[in-house]
């Protein structure tokens, strides 16, 4: 391919503009078109240089990222910006706000890398695949044949899917790239009486999660927590995985509880959902729903395997409404029988699909007036 994707870096730190600049000049497909101090230069460079993607720092004089992602986004809504935040509470929170107003992912800055050397490998495995995977015309020239799939009615009928178990005891969800926002368009629309735990893993580093899991509970009508080790896992809850750690749950007695580790990374990830959906199928087999939002990648597709081959219910992201359909299409792809449905239609399916087998509940009476 002779067109390379255009970037426009944005930091106020001239070093750090430097790093990008030379890691992503690296890549042979990637060219640094600009660079600006901050955001009003920013906005000024745009129209000059036509960038395919801009990466976007937090913190800068005179325009800040927030304030420039809400400016750019009222004249280029398609435009594709990755922000570079940092490993830290307030950029925790900073980068929450910036996905929910519009930018399409983040980026943690290298810390404690030691080296240069180390500094820009840490960029370029991070920050590159995301700029090639929000280039439609380079996602387009480079990814596998398009997968072909029958959306379900509109209205579906409330029945069991054929050969699996009507009960779902539990539902795993896993997302990555597009996540916080999936999660924030499902997990406030199920009630408080929602009538089996949700297990969730979003690809976030430490800080990350807990922050996130703070803004979906105050959200929610139902509890959401960042998992520690050892709570007790109930309906009416949701627990998402710390950063850096991966969940699983166990039994002792008549609880069921979270247990963490730092094993292996799965799929380059820690927390991966690969382990969580492993983990809840061999305690739940047939009565599990396994859920896959969008995200990079194919973590959650062995989970998914599992899911199927012990009889479970699997349900994924659409491309139409994913950021990226990288989780969600390696699924599709693999011929693992799923539904497949748009992100406004999820919180229903999963309200849908918790009511077999429990007629008597008052989630079952409403659903089926």
């Amino acid at each position: 391919m002779d067109r390379k994707i255009r970037v426009l870096v944005v930091d106020d730190s001239t070093v750090i503009r430097r790093l990008l600049t030379d890691s992503l000049a690296s890549d042979p497909q990637i060219e640094v078109a600009g660079t600006a101090a901050n955001g009003k230069i920013a906005l000024a460079k745009i129209p000059q240089i036509n960038p395919d993607v801009v990466t976007l720092d937090m913190e800068m004089p005179e325009m800040d990222g927030i304030t420039t992602l809400v400016e750019l986004r009222k004249l280029y809504p398609k435009l594709p910006v990755i922000m570079f935040s940092t490993l830290t509470q307030r950029g925790a929170e900073a980068t929450l706000d910036a996905l929910a107003k519009g930018a399409n992912d983040y980026v943690t800055k290298p810390a404690n890398v030691g080296s240069v050397t180390a500094a820009m490998q840490s960029v370029n495995n991070e920050l590159t695949p995301r700029i090639k995977a929000f280039c439609p015309w380079f996602a387009q020239a480079n990814q596998a044949k398009p997968v072909r799939f029958t959306r379900p009615n509109s209205t579906p009928q409330l029945q069991a899917p054929t050969g699996r178990s009507a009960r779902v005891d539990i539902v795993a969800i896993g997302c990555s790239t597009g996540g916080p926002n999936a999660l924030q368009s499902i997990i406030p629309k199920l009630p408080a009486n929602f009538p089996v735990p949700i297990v969730v893993v979003q690809h976030m580093p430490p800080i990350f999660t807990k922050h996130l899991a703070t803004r979906l509970d105050g959200l929610s009508a139902l509890n959401v927590y960042e998992a520690q080790r050892g709570d007790v896992v109930h309906a009416g809850g949701v627990w998402i995985a710390p950063g850096d750690f991966h969940m699983t749950l166990a039994r002792k007695g008549t609880d069921l509880l979270v247990e963490l580790n730092q094993g292996t990374p799965e799929n380059s990830c820690r927390p991966a959902v690969d382990v969580l959906f492993r983990s809840v199928v061999g305690l739940f087999r047939t009565n599990v729903l396994s859920v896959v939002l969008t995200g990079m990648g194919q973590d959650g597709l062995k989970g998914c395997e599992a899911t199927e081959a012990s009889g479970g219910q699997v349900v994924i992201q659409d491309e139409a409404t994913s950021v990226v359909w990288g989780m969600p299409g390696a699924v599709a792809r693999a011929g693992i029988k799923n539904t497949v449905l748009p992100l406004d239609r999820i919180a229903g399916e999963l309200q849908r699909r918790v009511s077999f087998g429990r007629a008597t509940s008052a989630l079952e009476k409403l659903i089926c007036q």
